[in-house]
Formats: C-alpha cells, sequence, structure tokens
C-alpha cells in the first residue's frame, strides 16, 4: 500500500469529519475525537474553559462513572488521554484494533453526554488550581506562560490555557455548558483513527453516534494583534536558583510557504544537540545545562522561542553569544555540510515520528483542522528537499531582526539593566 493510499477523508451529512489511516500491519488501533476549538477561542472572563472542559469530560457520563470511563479503555489493555491546544482540543484513545467499537462509544459517550455534575465542578475546581500551582513553581514553565503575555497582551493567545486561579474560581456549570454547546459543534469536530482498520469500518461505527452530535455554526476567534516596533523585555524577580529565560522572535503563520525554510533554520538554531545554540553554549563554554528552541505556528501567526536555564551571573555572555548566533544566521548562509546534516535529521525525524498509529492519527488530526485537508507526509518531504542555504537566510533576515524580539525572564535579578540592548541583533 502506497502512502497515499493510506489515507481516507469522508464528510457525513451533519458536518462530522472521519478520517481514517489504514495500517494493516499494525495490532493497535489510535482514535481521536477532535473539536477546532482550543485556548484562543475564549473571551477573557472564560480562560481556562476548554481545559476545564477537558478535564469534566472524564467526570461521568449518564451510562458511565469516572471510573468506568477508564477501566472500559485501560481493562482492554489500552490507554485513554486529552489534551487543549490554542486552537484545537483532542480526546484520544489507543487499544487492539478489534476494540475500535469500545473505544469510539467511549469517547463519544464523554464528549456528547458528560454529566457536568456541581460536585464534580467544584472537586475539579480545585484540581486544576494545584495544577496550575505546579506550573506557576515552575520557572521554565512560567517563563513561556510570561512570553505569551509579553507577545501577545491582552489577546487569547497571550493567556495561560489553564487560565488563572480568578477566572477558575468564576467558572460555573452553566458557562461551560453553554461553551460546549456553542463550540463542539459537528462542522469542526473529527473523528480520526490510524491502525488496522478499513475506512468504511471507521464510517459504519461512527455512523451509529452521528446523529447525536451538536449542529451549528463553526466558531471564530480573535485574529493575532502582531504589531511590535521595538523589543519587549519582561522581568519577573522570583527566589530561583537559576535564571529562565525564554526569548520569542515573532515568525509566520502555518499557511506561509516560508515555514519550511524556517523549519531547517530551527534545527540549525538549536532543537538538537548538533544545533549552533548547544554547541557553544553548553558544549564549548559550559554555560547552560540546556537550551533549545521550538517552533509553533498558529492560523495567522507563529513564534521562533528560545529556552534556557543558566545561572544568573552568566546571562549577559550568554544573551551576547545568542545574539551573536542570530546575527550569523541573518548574515551568511549555512555550509552545505551543515545544512544537509539538519535536513537530513529533519526528514529522518519526520519518517520516525510516523511510525506509530498515535502519531499517525495526530498528523491527520493537525493537518485536517489547521489546512482542511491532509498533506500527504511524502509532499512535505519534498518541500523540506527544496529549500536551499540562500533561503534559510532570507527568513532570518526577515523575522531576526529588533521590532520581532521579546524576553522573558523569572530571576533573582530586581532589575533588567542593560539587558534590554542586548536585544538589538
Amino acid at each position: 500500500m502506497g502512502t497515499a493510499d493510506m489515507y481516507h477523508v469522508s464528510r457525513l451529512p451533519n458536518g462530522v469529519t472521519v478520517a481514517t489511516v489504514e495500517m494493516p500491519h499494525m495490532a493497535s488501533v489510535s482514535v481521536g475525537l477532535w473539536v477546532g476549538v482550543g485556548g484562543r477561542y475564549e473571551p477573557a472572563p472564560l480562560n481556562g474553559v476548554s481545559h476545564f472542559i477537558e478535564h469534566m469530560l472524564f467526570k461521568g457520563t449518564r451510562r458511565r462513572s469516572p471510573r468506568d470511563i477508564s477501566q472500559d479503555v485501560e481493562g482492554l489493555g489500552g490507554s485513554l488521554n486529552a489534551f487543549t491546544g490554542e486552537e484545537s482540543t483532542c480526546f484520544y484513545a489507543k487499544a487492539h484494533h478489534d476494540h475500535l467499537d469500545v473505544l469510539l462509544d467511549v469517547l463519544t459517550d464523554m464528549f456528547l453526554h458528560s454529566r457536568f455534575d456541581p460536585g464534580d465542578i467544584e472537586k475539579e475546581r480545585g484540581v486544576i488550581k494545584e495544577e496550575l500551582a505546579m506550573y506557576l513553581d515552575q520557572p521554565h514553565q512560567q517563563v513561556q506562560e510570561l512570553l505569551n503575555e509579553l507577545m501577545w497582551p491582552g489577546h487569547p493567545l497571550g493567556r495561560s490555557l489553564t487560565g488563572s486561579v480568578k477566572t477558575i474560581d468564576a467558572l460555573t456549570r452553566a458557562q461551560m455548558v453553554d461553551f460546549r454547546r456553542r463550540n463542539f459543534v459537528a462542522p469542526c469536530t473529527l473523528v480520526a483513527t490510524a491502525g488496522a482498520v478499513k475506512h468504511t469500518q471507521v464510517l459504519k461505527a461512527v455512523g451509529r453516534h452521528a446523529s447525536h452530535f451538536t449542529p451549528g455554526r463553526r466558531p471564530a476567534f480573535l485574529p493575532a494583534d502582531s504589531e511590535q516596533t521595538q523589543p519587549r523585555l519582561r522581568l519577573f524577580t522570583k527566589r530561583t536558583s537559576q535564571t529562565q529565560m525564554a526569548l520569542g522572535i515573532r515568525t509566520c503563520s502555518r499557511h506561509d510557504d516560508r515555514r519550511f525554510a524556517l523549519r531547517l533554520l530551527n534545527i540549525l538554531l538549536g532543537e538538537n544537540m548538533s544545533s549552533r545554540l548547544f554547541q557553544i553554549l553548553r558544549e564549548d563554554r559550559g554555560l547552560v545545562y540546556d537550551v533549545h528552541s521550538s517552533l509553533s505556528a498558529y492560523e495567522d501567526t507563529g513564534v521562533l522561542v528560545i529556552s534556557a536555564g543558566l545561572d544568573t551571573d552568566k546571562l549577559p555572555a550568554v544573551l551576547k553569544l545568542i545574539r551573536r548566533e542570530l546575527k550569523r544566521l541573518t548574515d551568511q548562509p549555512p555550509t552545505p555540510a551543515e545544512f544537509r546534516q539538519a535536513r537530513d535529521y529533519l526528514l529522518g525525524q519526520l519518517d520516525l515520528g510516523l511510525e506509530g498509529t498515535e502519531n499517525q492519527m495526530n498528523w491527520v488530526g493537525d493537518h485536517l483542522l489547521g489546512y482542511g485537508k491532509i498533506i500527504q507526509p511524502s509532499e512535505v518531504k519534498r518541500q523540506l528537499s527544496q529549500v536551499t542555504p540562500a533561503q534559510v537566510r532570507s527568513v532570518a533576515r526577515a523575522f531576526i531582526c529588533p521590532p520581532r524580539i521579546n524576553l522573558a525572564l523569572v530571576s533573582p535579578l530586581k532589575r533588567d539593566t542593560g539587558l534590554y540592548d542586548r536585544l538589538q541583533v
């Protein structure tokens, strides 16, 4: 079976999309029930409601107690979980492919018939506040939240997916049920499966639940405001043994063709242990234990983030070296050997990442909700293979400049004296 023959997509009359990745050589099947709604769809008073709803869907339905939900999947040797993102939410399960019907029944029961019992809401409110406290106690997590606030002030992308103590305390059952009713609608719902199952089999199984999905219009979100005329700096003073830094550079949306060159730039800069920042800051200078870069791309914007934990006294030297490496990317293209190594790493990671049923299910969900279609892995590899070193330098010049740079710090420092000048690349 060719790669293209693995992917099948159908849209049911009520608007629900069904996608299947046929992998007959696998023992498992992964099933994801996705909705194209996440944190950036929330108005400020409801910040954290998507994540709260994610928790509540595990707290019992008309037919199943919370224990029944977990045991009905784990009792088969399977697993069950969920995640909330900025633009989507996913509830997913994995087990032997013989149990497809059970997995679908559990997930759709959770998705459609959760009780939102007032007592359970109060208990889960406390659990989520503990989760929030845990994040705030972890400086490496807190600095990422600060960076988001700095980059998108007053915008949903700048707020925590978990919410705040204030919004979590204020959320009512009526608000949760209403948000789910208005946003978890059929036209933005996707059932994605990957494993040893046939598309016709999946369609038949989903069809048994299709009439219960809520009709409605696709919800909309507030466009991102990317206006910025100078670097931004945010220092949060905290008694910590290290300084945690997150440097964010505004980039492009997931629809921008420059994203392919940007992915290679990220490999060169800091994604792995062969990258420039890791080699220079850790291996050569011993200034950090860990440093890495990562990309996030949304419907209308994106960000490249450089993160590191370091001794506070070493911060000026680390920022100077990061600035030097960013400038080197804008000044000259990577050497052919370095570029080839980065490209081979990226292509290899793409192949390895799609070996399992869960990763294939995520690929389908991300693409259908993000692009409206499944982009074949072979097409992504073709696009990456066509990127040139000159194009990497071109995207560096387009994005790495002072008006796009933001620096957040969680540090024992009491003042940011001199740090702002170090953001001038």
